[in-house]
């Protein structure tokens, strides 16, 4: 697993952004696939998952993940939910001790929130659906509502599809420079016409920015540019792969 230098100096936080190493599943899913929506065997899902979850000092019950919708929907967790009542929402806040929250990610970006001294935590999806209509603002002001500062408020973005292996269409830039035209800023010229090069990153970094949280850290992975360690969604289209694993992101509030 990876962790960001921001989050694992504060007290009483524990966190992680696993990587595809150190599970038991097989084939495009191997190894550490944490993806409940796979079609991967769900007893190995299930093992995975309990990996995770152990790592990060809690049990299997206690590690949640929401079905993940392209959305600014926040949930706020005051107890466990089994796979089958998983609420609709990309983004997921808790004050409650020894309950990991996560996100799972195949090329979008993974954002862990944490306010320690509040004891207040978040985990957002943000793919550019979610980043562009406002999950970071949502998450922010969810954590709020628990008690957390955004003046304190920690926020890491783990491994993410870089802009060099991000191609967009011409329709996929107008949809970001009608809401801004300043973010024309976020695309590059690409070698077919008609076509850019999308930062992802960069833009959910701004957003961040936006929403008053100075304290960021990025680790600057991308998961398409190393299958070693990387599941990608986008370089299993590319490669007319079946399937694609899921990576798990979480952070928990110890006692």
């Amino acid at each position: 697993m990876l962790q960001a230098a921001t989050l694992a100096t504060l007290e009483r936080i524990r966190h992680a952004f696993f990587t595809r190493s150190g599970g038991v599943s097989q084939g495009v899913y191997s190894s550490l696939n944490g993806g409940v929506g796979s079609s991967d065997a769900p007893d190995k899902v299930t093992e995975n998952r309990a990996r995770m979850a152990a790592l990060l000092g809690v049990t299997p019950d206690r590690l949640l993940t929401a079905f993940q919708i392209h959305s600014p929907n926040v949930v706020i967790a005051d107890e466990p939910w089994t796979p089958d009542k998983r609420p609709r929402a990309d983004a997921v806040v808790t004050r409650v001790p020894r309950l990991a929250i996560g996100v799972s990610t195949a090329d979008c970006g993974p954002l862990l929130f944490a306010d320690s001294e509040a004891g207040v935590i978040g985990a957002a999806h943000a793919g550019w659906r979610g980043a562009i209509t406002g999950v970071v603002e949502a998450t922010t002001e969810a954590m709020e509502r628990l008690g957390a500062n955004r003046n304190r408020i920690s926020v890491a973005l783990g491994p993410t599809i870089r802009q060099q292996n991000y191609e967009v269409g011409a329709e996929f830039v107008e949809r970001f420079v009608t809401v801004d035209r300043a973010n024309i800023r976020f695309f590059a010229a690409s070698q077919r016409d008609g076509h850019a090069m999308f930062d992802l990153p960069s833009y959910i970094a701004e957003r961040i920015r936006q929403a008053g949280i100075a304290q960021f850290e990025d680790l600057g992975l991308c998961t398409y540019a190393d299958p070693s360690r990387f599941f990608s969604y986008r370089r299993t289209t590319l490669r007319g792969e079946p399937d694609y694993g899921r990576h798990v992101n979480a952070i928990v509030l110890a006692a």
